[in-house]
């Protein structure tokens, strides 16, 4: 196992719990010097809030625990292609690579606005998609057939 596929499937287990909670189910969990420093998973139906992603709810506590507003060194491992606004606060947090698992089908994923935006930033940030994305991607289709 890869050292991809292996924080992958603790956010796949984020995710998990997401979908338990009766929300789309989307983890996350941010990682410094090979170790877990932050988990989340979706919490908008919970809270209300319509930026409680994985991603987001991640990236804010691992600034809590780790102090600082920079996550430079971090890496985040997410089972769904961020979104605009995700990927975006991945810039804004200095992480150093974004590892996703299934890519958004909906057109609305980050790597093509990564790919057109990146070398314009003041931050350079690495995007792969594809890790563990069968799995990811079945968590996902499993829960909106329930819905359906």
């Amino acid at each position: 196992m890869t050292r991809e596929e292996k924080f992958m499937k603790l956010a796949l287990r984020q995710a998990q719990l997401s979908a338990k909670a009766d929300e789309v189910p989307i983890g996350a969990v941010v990682v410094k010097d090979g170790k877990v420093v932050a988990r989340a998973h979706n919490m908008r139906n919970r809270s209300h809030d319509a930026t409680e992603h994985a991603e987001l709810v991640a990236i804010r506590r691992a600034c809590k625990r780790l102090g600082d507003w920079r996550l430079t060194g971090c890496d985040i491992y997410v089972t769904l292609e961020p979104c605009v606004m995700c990927l975006g606060a991945c810039y804004n947090a200095r992480l150093s690579n974004v590892y996703f698992g299934a890519f958004d089908l909906s057109g609305e994923g980050c790597v093509q606005l990564s790919e057109a935006i990146g070398h314009t930033l003041n931050h350079e940030l690495t995007v792969r998609g594809g890790i563990l994305q069968r799995q990811c991607s079945q968590l996902l289709t499993d829960y909106f057939v329930t819905k359906r």
